[in-house]
């Protein structure tokens, strides 16, 4: 075989390489971008896209490795009374009903398997699967930070208990045990 052919043969093998790790590149970022929704539009604009693509794939694999379950009916059921009563409770101590309303979608992301090791954390397990309502968990946990310094208005904690419902209801599961809106 001529040296001619040789490298002709080293560049093709090349280029098919490079165009399977494009390929693949590719494939990950459009699997990422259907998995995580906005929250890969986020990490793209806070991070480089490499590093905001590694971080949502780490993501993944740690929720993979979760014993996450659905709730009975029962349970489900009982989740939804308990929220009824924070949304009661609500016109006469908003303040503290947000605080409940946080603790509440806590417990719930605990029975459902969800580690509760902080805000963090749980956001970051919670993007995964529930990247519909991540941004109402995002929202409300900004809110309920500064009710604790005293700083919302009785219509940021509502808009709070509007996005907690939201993500309540999404891990609550399956329509027809949902709690009433606010």
């Amino acid at each position: 075989m001529s040296t001619g052919m040789i490298i002709i043969i080293v560049v093709a093998i090349v280029v098919l390489a490079a165009i399977a790790v494009v390929g693949f590149a590719m494939q990950r970022r459009h699997h990422l971008r259907q998995r995580f929704g906005d929250e890969y539009d986020r990490a793209v604009s806070q991070h480089p896209r490499r590093e905001a693509e590694k971080e949502l794939a780490e993501r993944e694999k740690r929720h993979s490795q979760l014993d996450v379950r659905p709730l009975s009916a029962s349970v489900r059921d009982r989740y939804a009374q308990r929220w009824a009563l924070v949304q009661e409770q609500f016109v006469d101590r908003p303040g503290p009903s947000v605080d409940e309303a946080d603790r509440l979608v806590t417990a719930l992301m605990a029975e459902r398997g969800y580690p509760t090791d902080g805000y963090e954390q749980q956001y970051a397990d919670l993007s995964v699967e529930h990247s519909t309502t991540i941004d109402h968990y995002r929202a409300a946990h900004e809110v309920k930070t500064h009710n604790e310094r005293g700083q919302q208005s009785t219509e940021r904690l509502r808009a709070a208990m509007v996005h907690y419902r939201a993500l309540f209801e999404d891990l609550l599961g399956p329509a027809g045990h949902r709690p009433n809106a606010i």
